[in-house]
């Protein structure tokens, strides 16, 4: 039986008011004299409808990221990087947000995921008050947002739980803007504060918990360059556990006498589809470009990964792992490796699962400019249902001479392993029952032995990790504060 349609909806009024009305128009003309609308001109410049009827924390969040003008560090489409709700499958995967939606504490840990600095309250961790003090924070700042969630039911709206960013407030009035990401469903409207108060305190169902507001501002630090973690499918879940619960287990349970001996331990136990947790964030190229010199932007950004990975393969952990991996006889494949890049990048431009596409042939190139290699490309064909897609990445290399064979080196198994060790919180290693190995092991990974942008890559992962964590265990909304280490 077909659905019925529906074209957009009649928006309750009272106790709404439209923006686009004569009484909107003159709710923010007097909040504009009153300086109280600063933030609403970023918001609206970088505006979204949210693409799936679920996505509303996902728009609303890539929203605000864009009007931060925080850089998401990898490529969206085409040449370009761009915050897109397609991007955000940090902390849950996007199947699961299609079909059900997302939490409050989910958004936050995307938040922080993505890089952003946020404060998060729910309405039992606040008063209205302090609430309204933090609306009129926003509605004068460039510099901060706010994203609601509420209960669209309080104003007489159909549906039930929502996110939506804050636009502006007029403090004469006492009356919030709600910049609705389903502009399908209801345009931007006014409604007053206290109402959207009761409207964020009530229950959400999924979680048992009462909803809130989180601010949103840029942080003194950009996100990752090299390395993310992932969740695209559910085997994160026991990675993070493994990683966070039976590591430090593992080593304090079972004599170790040498780091080759904990690298065995470990390695020996860790799931085989760890490479699928954290990955080396490839930069999108379009494919007719990939003949040409680089850009200075694109040689700028390349230029800060090759650095990343070269400070990774010079840190003391990196040359032990390198030396039991080959003892081992463990190979990373270059083929395998581009093969599953370009399968990843496929997904990025197309928004289908990686799953689905398999990878017919791949090479590797490089992009040359006068007298010296500028980067390394990484080209597939990959085949989804019979058809083909051309497919090409930029990666870093720390090769001075790049070689089309297995010699070409960038991003692979035993720098991802060393990252993910040193992601590891310190006192993972406080088992180790020799004195004398626990203290070589702690300063294998020592921040303090760190170079400053391995360290801050590092730190990344690390927040990354116990968000994560607090996710698996549904406890992310226990504390909204970002993990500090």
């Amino acid at each position: 039986m077909a659905m019925a349609s529906l074209y957009r909806r009649s928006l309750p009024s009272p106790p709404a008011i439209d923006f686009s009305s004569s009484e909107g128009k003159k709710i923010f003309n007097e909040a504009l004299q009153k300086g109280t609308m600063e933030g609403f001109f970023r918001l609206i410049s970088y505006f979204q409808t949210q693409s799936e009827p679920a996505y509303c924390g996902l728009a609303s969040l890539s929203v605000v990221l864009n009007a931060l003008s925080i850089d998401p560090g990898r490529k969206w489409k085409g040449p370009w990087r761009w915050f897109d709700e397609s991007m955000l499958d940090c902390c849950e995967p996007l199947e699961v947000v299609k079909e059900k939606g997302i939490s409050f504490g989910k958004v936050v840990c995307l938040a922080h995921c993505s890089g952003a600095k946020v404060e998060a309250f729910r309405t039992n961790q606040t008063t209205i008050d302090d609430f309204r003090k933090f609306v009129m924070k926003c509605s004068t700042s460039e510099n901060c947002h706010m994203i609601s969630t509420y209960h669209r039911g309080v104003f007489k709206q159909t549906g039930s739980g929502h996110f939506s960013p804050i636009g502006g407030y007029n403090a004469e009035r006492d009356m919030a803007l709600i910049l609705d990401v389903a502009r399908f469903k209801y345009p931007p409207h006014w409604v007053p504060l206290k109402l959207l108060w009761e409207a964020m305190d009530s229950i959400d169902d999924s979680t048992g918990k009462r909803r809130g507001f989180m601010l949103i501002s840029r942080p003194h630090r950009e996100p990752g360059l090299l390395y993310t973690l992932s969740c695209k499918d559910e085997s994160w879940i026991s990675i993070a556990k493994y990683l966070k619960e039976d590591v430090p287990r593992l080593v304090s349970s079972q004599h170790v006498d040498s780091v080759e001996k904990i690298l065995s331990v470990v390695f020996k136990s860790l799931p085989s589809n760890f490479n699928t947790f954290i990955r080396w964030v490839a930069e999108l190229r379009i494919a007719e470009d990939t003949k040409q010199n680089l850009s200075a932007e694109e040689k700028s950004r390349l230029n800060l990964k090759q650095v990343v990975l070269k400070e990774v393969h010079e840190t003391e952990l990196f040359k032990h792992i390198s030396k039991f991996l080959s003892t081992v006889g463990y190979e990373d494949s270059l083929t395998y490796a581009a093969a599953k890049a370009c399968c990843q990048g496929a997904e990025i431009l197309s928004g289908c699962s990686s799953k689905e596409f398999c990878c017919r042939e791949t090479c590797v190139t490089c992009v040359k400019g006068p007298g010296e290699a500028e980067g390394t490309v990484v080209t597939g064909v990959v085949v989804r249902y019979g058809s083909e897609q051309n497919v090409d990445l930029l990666v870093p290399s720390t090769q001075t001479d790049c070689e089309c064979g297995p010699e070409a080196n960038y991003p692979a198994g035993n720098d991802v392993f060393t990252v993910l060790l040193l992601a590891l919180p310190p006192q993972t290693w406080s088992g180790i029952k020799d004195q004398a190995l626990m203290h070589e092991m702690k300063q294998l990974i020592s921040m303090a032995s760190l170079p400053t942008m391995l360290q801050e890559e590092v730190l990344h992962l690390r927040r990354q990790l116990q968000l994560l964590k607090r996710c698996q265990e549904n406890k992310e909304e226990e504390d909204f504060a970002a993990p500090a280490f």
